[in-house]
Order: structure tokens, then sequence, then C-alpha cells
């Protein structure tokens, strides 16, 4: 017997004509028992998950609303989300909300959560304006947290790659493997009469029921007109009979086709049982409905995902030896990175559905043209890589105001809705990792189209995290960053987490770490053995600690204040703070009575000006870039 065609699949070396040929590649006992193949593996299964209409999802689940309730999600004037039972009506995300209520007078509106002035947390508020709330999107983000977790708990051995907040990839290719093993031991062993040993070609696979694991498309499709839109509009009377009639279709001609199954096409299979199973559990237990595609990598899977959407617990399943017809009907300009200029250039050129010489293309548009050619063939080795362990070194909370800030005391309203955001945010981060600690806090602020402005400043530790204490530090660098300005034109603000970092396991806090660094730089100042013991607000003497009343010791006047006897019967915690708040408070004060009386000083002049001298005080620096023109 004659040695076995080499693969023609290169993986991730430079593509030749022969790479885009190979939709059913020779699979060996090599290849079944390689642990990892990476984007080079014949056996490589990829599915692409998506929630369905995930914010109007979001919100049914809330309010424990059934899904044949129309649903729109509104953010001020603009519909951002639209479920499937609106979408019988005619809605779209592209309508006016009046034009929604005139075709389905009982719909569902739903305003997103917003943030204002004097609350510690997002609220769906009777009445909501733009120019005292701010958007917020944190539900959105803590139901894909638990979708994501349940995901992961049910599909250990896959590799998850979070794509958006709705959406994720998994690498199906490690469990396909074992449990090919599993339903086949024969496989499990090179046979002894194998002419090429490990390098032998598997033998021919049984036959697949395709039966309940989902939507296969077929290798010839039907005629378009008998096709539902991928993307479903709303424009269907009825969405059920139009998904039995394309089930029917599929079917049909599935049955009439001539395709040997192959064992790339049993690994999709065995995909499709644990994709379908794992989303039954999702809709179970989360009440959430999800689409999903299947296919040989993640450019694939990502288009199969939309096909016949929604498609209740039925995924789409994409084979090899489909690729080609499914992707010829598809424009350039629907592809992922075609749909601008260089999309339309290539349109006008040539032909999806036409088979195009490689050097033809690359002659025309270069040798890095070879991408698209990869593409239209449904080549992508993009691997799928977990992000989950990355950490976010940054947490922002932003507003473009639709009215621009006028005078220095409108900005402190929007750094309170800010902080507000800020805190929820990493309080909730710090539930998961609770050594989670941001360096510095930043205030951006931006005129216009133009350039911003910035301050900063370290980001102290403290036990609680409050809005008050976010707060009060933001209006701290607001005062920075207009100064004295009375006239300004800030069109948007933003306050932002940096150096948001991880303390190492077993360090002792950060907040008695820098009240001992206080103490010890005092003592070195005043001569004192830095070894002895000192009573700080986060330490106590060893001895007779009844009688020791908590105190604080200010950074700034390094005095030390202790809580009255009368205070025994309340939470010490809360009375410290606010005594700590109350001094802060008094410094603050005194900062700026300092500041009102101090003395303009000339750039380059080693004197004060003449106080009898009236001198027209000009806005210089950053007061000068926020005042009006």
């Amino acid at each position: 017997m004659s040695s076995p065609k080499k693969p023609t699949w290169t993986g991730k070396a430079k593509a030749t004509e022969r790479d885009f040929n190979d939709l059913n590649p020779i699979i060996t006992y090599r290849h079944l028992f390689a642990q990892n193949l990476g984007v080079r593996d014949p056996l490589r299964v990829i599915a692409l998950c998506d929630s369905d209409a995930f914010y109007a999802a979001c919100e049914m689940v809330r309010l424990e609303v059934d899904k044949e309730t129309p649903l729109v999600v509104l953010q001020w004037e603009a519909l951002i989300a639209v479920n499937y039972a609106a979408r019988k009506f005619g809605i779209s995300r592209m309508d006016k909300l009046k034009d929604a209520l005139e075709r389905c007078p009982h719909l569902k509106v739903v305003h997103v959560a917003t943030y204002k002035e004097g609350e510690k947390e997002p609220g769906y508020w009777d009445n909501v304006d733009t120019n005292t709330h701010k958007v917020s999107l944190d539900y959105y983000r803590r139901e894909s947290v638990k979708i994501s977790k349940l995901f992961k708990e049910l599909l250990v051995e896959c590799e998850v790659e979070k794509a958006s907040i709705d959406e994720a990839f998994f690498d199906f290719s490690k469990p396909v493997r074992e449990i090919l093993l599993q339903r086949y031991p024969y496989l499990a062993t090179v046979p002894p009469n194998a002419p090429d040993g490990v390098d032998t070609p598997l033998p021919p696979p049984p036959p697949i029921h395709w039966d309940d694991l989902g939507w296969v498309i077929p290798i010839n499709p039907p005629p378009p007109s008998e096709q539902v839109e991928e993307e479903n509009k709303g424009q269907e009377n009825d969405i059920d009979q139009e998904k039995d009639k394309v089930q029917e279709d599929v079917s049909s001609s599935w049955k009439d086709e001539e395709s040997i199954p192959t064992w790339h096409d049993v690994a999709l299979s065995i995909a499709a049982e644990l994709m379908g199973s794992a989303r039954a559990q999702v809709l179970q237990k989360l009440g959430y409905s999800t689409s999903a595609g299947i296919a040989r990598n993640k450019f694939l899977a990502k288009l199969t995902a939309s096909y016949k959407k929604p498609n209740s617990q039925a995924g789409s399943i994409l084979r090899n030896a489909a690729i080609p017809n499914y992707l010829k009907p598809i424009a350039f300009r629907k592809i992922r990175f075609l749909g601008g200029k260089l999309g339309k250039a290539f349109a006008q050129e040539y032909d999806a559905s036409t088979v195009t010489p490689l050097d033809d293309m690359q002659n025309k548009f270069g040798e890095e043209s070879i991408w698209v050619y990869e593409v239209l063939r449904g080549i992508d080795r993009a691997e799928v890589k977990d992000k989950g362990s990355v950490l976010n070194k940054s947490m922002l909370a932003s507003k473009n105001l639709p009215k621009p800030i006028k005078n220095a005391s409108e900005g402190h309203h929007w750094i309170r809705v800010l902080a507000a955001e800020l805190a929820l945010r990493l309080n909730d981060a710090r539930k998961e990792s609770p050594n989670l600690w941001p360096k510095t806090l930043v205030l951006h602020a931006r005129k216009g189209y133009e350039a911003g402005r910035s301050k900063q400043a370290p980001f102290p530790f403290t036990r609680e995290i409050t809005v008050d204490y976010i707060a009060t530090l933001g209006d701290k660098l607001w005062k920075e960053l207009v100064g004295n300005n009375v006239a300004m034109n800030v069109s948007s603000v933003q306050l932002a987490f940096t150096g948001i970092d991880v303390t190492e396991v077993g360090q002792q806090s950060i907040e008695g770490f820098l009240q001992n660094s206080r103490v010890n730089k005092r003592s070195r100042e005043d001569g004192i053995n830095p070894d002895q013991h000192f009573q700080s607000d986060n330490t106590r003497a060893p001895d007779d600690q009844s009688n020791i009343r908590p105190s604080y010791t200010c950074p700034r006047c390094s005095k030390t204040y202790h809580l009255p006897d009368a205070t025994s019967g309340v939470d010490s915690d809360v009375a410290l703070k606010a005594l700590r708040m109350e001094h802060e408070d008094f410094h603050f004060a005194q900062d700026l009575t300092r500041e009102s009386d101090q003395v303009p000083i000339v750039v380059g002049s080693p004197r004060p000006l003449n106080k009898n001298k009236k001198q027209r005080k000009e806005p210089v620096g950053i007061e000068k870039f926020f005042g009006r023109k």
C-alpha cells in the first residue's frame, strides 16, 4: 500500500494555492494522539456563542417578562436593544420610540439604569435627563460575568475567549479529542498492520446522526428566494413557521447530498452536543437564550452563529464541505475588516464567488493582500485565548456633557456622579479580588474637540470605598484643574482609576503600611527611635488595650485626635471616619483661605507686585485653556 498523501494544512506557514482547497485534510493517528497542534489541528473545532438581544434579554430577566412580550431598551432618545417579540412588529434599533409605539401600542419600554447625584448605585428612575444623569451599563456587565462563569464551569476543558459583553469563543479541540477516543476505543491504538504506523490515516468514520444537534448548513443550499435572511429584522410574520420551513429545506437538501462523513464532521457533532447542553443549562439557570456557530475556525464560527438567528437551543454547524457555497453569496463589504474602502475596491475588481488566482490578487493589491484571499476561502489562523486572567489596570467613568460646564461649581455635580460609578465598579472588582487597589485617581476634562487637560493624585487606601471618599478627592483635583477661573466651557469630564494592581499575599494592609511610614518619618524628624511603639488609628499598644481609645493622626499636621469617651457605645470605625473627615475639611478650608489671599507673582520676578497698583489678572495655563474664546 502506498504512503498516504501528506496533509496540506500548513498552519502558520506561508499560504499557497493548495492550502485553500484543503477542505478534507487527511487525519492520521499522529493527529489524533497529538496533545496540542493549535491552528494546524485538522480536528480543530471552534464555537462562537452569542446571547440573543442581550440588553433586552437582561431587562426581561430582571423584570421576569416572558419571551412573548415585546420589549425595547431605551437610552435617552435612541433604541439600543429590541427583543425578538418586538421585531415581529417591524421594530428595529433604527426606529424612533414614537414610531415603535405606533407599530406596537403595548410595547414595553425600559430606559437603561442611570446614575444621579446623591445615589450610591444606578437606578431605574421615572424621569431621566441627560443633563443630570449618566447612563450605567453595570447591570449588563454583571449578567455577562454570570453567563461567562457558568459556561466555564460547564465546559471546563475548553479554552474560552470572551469576545465582547455578549459573546465568547470556545475551542472544543481538546474535549472533542478525548470523547472521540472514549466513544471509539478502536482508535486508541495503531493497528499492527498499519502500513505507515502513526502516520496511517484513520479508518472511515461511522454515520453521523445530526438530529437535535442544530442547524446543519447544507452543502448545496436551496435557492436564495427560499431562504430566510440571516439577520432577522422583524419583517417575518411568524418566525417559528419560517424556521420549520427552512429546516424542511435543509433536511431535504441534506438527504439528496452525496457527502461522505469525515472525522472532522464527527468532531463537529460532538462539539454541538457539548455546546447545546451548556446553552440549555444557561437558559434553565439564568434565563438567557443564546445562538451558537460551530466550525473549523473563529472567522467561520462568527459567520455561522448568525445563521437562522435566533434558533432557540439549536446551534448552527458548518461542515468543511459546505464552506465554499456558504461563503459565495456573502458580499465583500459584509465581511469583517472589508466594510470600508478596501472592501469596495475588492468588490469592484472581483466577484466573491469567482476563484481568483493568488498571484493576480497580489499583483494588483500587493503581497499583503493574501489575508483577503484567505478570508474569502474561510482560512483563519487566529487562536482562542483566555483573556480572563488579564488584570484591567484602569477603570474609567466619563460623561460627554449635552450642556457644557460654564461655572466651576457645576463640575462638582458630575464628579459625584462619576465617583458613584467608580465606587460601584471597584467594590465589585474587590469582591473577586479583595487585595485589588488603584494607585492613582485621575481627573480629565476637555473643551470641544481640543486636547484635554488632566490632574492626578495618589489614591490613599481606605477600608470602605464610598462615593463621598472618591468625590472628595475628585473635588480637590477639579479645583486644581480649573483654578480660579469662573468662566469656562468644559464639554467632557472623566474620572478614572489607574495603576490598579493586587497587593502581595501576606502583605500588611496598605493603610497600616502608610500609617507606619508616617509615624517612622515623624519619629526620625523628632529624633525618636523609630522602633518605639506609637499609638495610631490602626495600631494598639500590647498592654491594657481596653483603656485605649481609637485615634486618628493627621498626616499633614502630625496631630493625633482621640475619640471622646462618650462615643464608646457607637461604632468606633464610623465615629473615627467622621472625625477624620471633619479634620480634613478644616485643612481644606485653610487652603481655600490661603489661596484667596495669595499675592499674584509675575513669572521671573523675585518680588511680589505692589498691592496698591491695580493689575489685570489674566488667566494662565489651564485656566486660559478652559476660558471662553
